[in-house]
């Protein structure tokens, strides 16, 4: 089978390049393994948090000036990196996914995580109420609910947040009866599984007057993101119908808002025309006078998939787009140049809240995203993603957007 491009991944990178050229009229094709990060997505995209020697970040675009040449945004360019977050809430909104950012233009914004703490992000799907400063405070009452039995959302932590920038805290739990279904199986208290349920509009309604029925003039309504799944419209109804500033806070993984922005994300692919290979890998590749001529997968055997280009976006070692052992780091399919302390006490720190190196493997690349084998640039397979060298993208807090803005530059340089 023959395609003008195949990427390897399914995750936000993977899509957003898929997208973007399948829409210019390039034939493209995923190959995707299974789950990814959105899966796990807070339902915010972050630029940046942090330098790389752990200097806190505000203002994310002033701060690039300082990375080293060898990081994605110094490839991509200041101006260029400017340019394409331009681009992005538009692209989002084309695939039923709204994106806005906080009211300081230059500054990241905050939300509220499941742990009470805030962390930076740049851009937020309406899910996540992104707060304008660290320094944010929560005046008034505040009642914090939760369905009965439903772990993922930890109400003492996220009380305490709110407590400590102001707020004063009440904590309740409802007892909605499709809900309570679910938990003759403890395994299906899940968050998507609420959020499927919620979905129907009888049960999201009944949830908002049993949370009426809790209220004793509280200002602020806190609830859990399990809202949405299907119609995220059914936030801003749900917003509409409470008699108080609504603000929904992230669950323990797995995401609802993060899947469903995979699933539309998914959904525009193929819309627009592209082919979506769930469930397999890609396991070997054929070089010919230094270019990729096709890769194979675990699943279709012997058959060839030839393209013009190929994109690497499998995840670093999270998405098993790196392989480990005692002795070496590798890239399975290509055979790529890797970028990894040779000395293996440097790869982590015993300290598990501590920079782990490990997190910052990745493929070296040339300026333009072209993979390095041995030394030499491949002219016609790019890295997109948590795959590239030159970042800690956990560390940093720039995982989504260095997957989104390094897939909007790879896609232009293969269209020109």
């Amino acid at each position: 089978m023959r395609f003008d491009t195949v990427i390897i991944g399914g995750g936000l990178s993977s899509l957003v390049c898929g997208i973007r050229l399948q829409k210019a009229g390039r034939k493209c094709l995923i190959v995707s393994s299974g789950q990814n990060a959105l899966h796990f997505s807070s339902g915010t995209f972050g630029l940046l948090s942090r330098l790389p020697d752990g200097t806190p970040v505000d203002r994310p675009l002033k701060a690039m000036e300082e990375l080293p040449s060898g990081h994605p945004y110094s490839k991509i360019g200041i101006d260029a990196v400017r340019s394409y977050l331009a681009q992005v809430p538009p692209f989002f909104k084309d695939c039923g996914i709204e994106l806005y950012h906080g009211a300081d233009e230059e500054a990241n914004g905050y939300r509220m995580t499941p742990s009470g703490s805030l962390k930076p992000a740049w851009f937020s799907l309406t899910d996540n109420t992104l707060n304008s400063s660290a320094d944010v405070r929560f005046e008034g009452k505040a009642l914090i609910v939760n369905f009965a039995g439903f772990l993922d959302f930890n109400t003492s932590f996220v009380a305490a947040g709110f407590e400590k920038r102001g707020a004063s805290c009440r904590i309740e739990t409802v007892r909605h009866p499709a809900v309570e279904r679910l938990r003759v199986n403890p395994s299906e208290m899940r968050s998507v599984n609420i959020a499927r349920v919620m979905d129907r509009e009888d049960n999201w309604k009944q949830f908002v007057n049993l949370v009426k029925e809790k209220m004793h003039g509280e200002e602020m309504v806190i609830l859990p993101e399990v809202f949405g799944f299907g119609n995220p419209s059914v936030m801003l109804w749900i917003c509409e119908m409470i008699p108080a500033k609504v603000i929904f806070v992230g669950t323990m993984p797995p995401s609802v808002p993060g899947m469903r922005a995979q699933l539309l994300l998914k959904k525009a692919f193929e819309e627009a025309g592209g082919t979506f290979l769930p469930g397999d890998e890609a396991v070997s590749a054929e070089v010919e006078d230094g270019r990729i001529s096709c890769i194979r997968t675990a699943n279709l055997g012997k058959v060839r998939l030839e393209s013009d280009c190929f994109v690497l976006a499998s995840g670093n070692l999270f998405g098993k787009g790196l392989v480990t052992t005692p002795e070496r780091v590798y890239e399975p399919v290509f055979g790529l140049d890797v970028e990894y302390p040779s000395d293996r006490t440097l790869w982590y720190d015993s300290d598990f809240s501590s920079r782990q190196e490990y997190l910052g493997f990745g493929v070296r690349t040339d300026s333009s995203f072209r993979a390095l084998r041995g030394g030499e640039v491949v002219p016609n397979l790019f890295v997109i993603g948590s795959e590239l060298a030159g970042c800690n993208t956990l560390a940093e807090g720039s995982g989504a957007m260095v997957a989104i803005l390094s897939a909007l530059k790879v896609s232009d340089q293969i269209l020109q």
